[in-house]
């Protein structure tokens, strides 16, 4: 795995390290995706070569900012070199703009059409903090993305309900890491031998003590990327509609908090996923 930055500034140029403006989130991101085992300082950038990762940019001259770059600054050949000398299953750019000036073309955020030989090619978001618009959830979100499909590992099948009382009101639970705490709507892996209902209706009963509800349509099935569950690279989620009387929320699981929300109220919470406030817009018809 290689990450290509767009170049150097003059934070990174003085320490003579990748990503060492103290507000550049790269190295954080990198640890919470699971990229590392550990935290990494960037004085710290060659021993990640020991977790199979590698740094560089798109190009080398240092300037204040990366507005100030010309064309003839980036060397794309330079990087298809590198794949065909070092052959990195990827090179993740972080910023559209690495991935531009490289290659002449307005990328998309993900996996690119274009390959380097055998290596494939994946654009993050940029962590400098002159893009600090975009949320940590975003940020992290495409690094995991990464993290996941470069892993190899296989796609774990799961379901996950959007439980609503009377009032249009959404449960959902907490969880947290030393980064962040994000609201996820309850549910979890398929074992072996289990049909849909009733995988849902064991976690609903593990994570919440729900008993009798009548299982309702598929509003939403989406493929993610990530490493969170051991010997995975990522979840299927089928999403089901599950209509409930109200009751008190508590947790009864490895969740830190279990709460009722207006769907309104979730639009300024850290969710995952992180469109998720409109998608239950959607299946509940508000």
């Amino acid at each position: 795995m290689i990450f290509c930055g767009i170049n150097p500034g003059r934070v990174s140029a003085a320490a003579r390290a990748h990503f060492a403006n103290p507000r550049n989130d790269f190295w954080r991101l990198l640890h919470a995706a699971r990229f590392t085992s550990r935290l990494y300082e960037p004085a710290e950038q060659f021993e990640v070569l020991q977790e199979g990762i590698g740094i560089t940019n798109a190009a080398s001259r240092t300037t204040p900012g990366s507005g100030d770059l010309r064309k003839g600054d980036f060397d794309g050949e330079r990087l298809a070199r590198i794949a065909f000398e070092l052959k990195p299953q990827w090179i993740g750019f972080v910023g559209k703009e690495a991935y531009r000036g490289a290659f002449g073309e307005r990328p998309e955020l993900g996996v690119q059409a274009r390959t380097l030989g055998d290596t494939r090619l994946f654009v993050l978001t940029s962590t400098s903090p002159a893009n600090a618009s975009v949320p940590w959830r975003v940020r992290l979100h495409w690094f995991q993305e990464l993290a996941g499909r470069a892993s190899g590992l296989p796609i774990r099948q799961g379901v996950r309900a959007l439980v609503v009382d009377p009032d249009d009101r959404v449960l959902m639970l907490r969880y947290g890491s030393s980064y962040e705490h994000w609201w996820i709507t309850p549910g979890g892996g398929i074992d072996v031998g289990e049909s849909d209902e009733q995988a849902l209706r064991r976690e609903l009963r593990e994570e919440l003590g729900i008993e009798d509800f009548e299982l309702g349509e598929l509003v939403d099935e989406r493929e993610r990327h990530f490493l969170g569950e051991p010997g995975f690279g990522g979840q299927t989620n089928r999403i089901y509609l599950v209509r409930v009387p109200a009751f008190e929320a508590q947790v009864i699981s490895e969740a830190e908090e279990a709460r009722w929300f207006a769907v309104d109220e979730l639009d300024v919470l850290p969710t995952s996923p992180y469109d998720l406030p409109e998608l239950i817009r959607s299946a509940i018809d508000l």
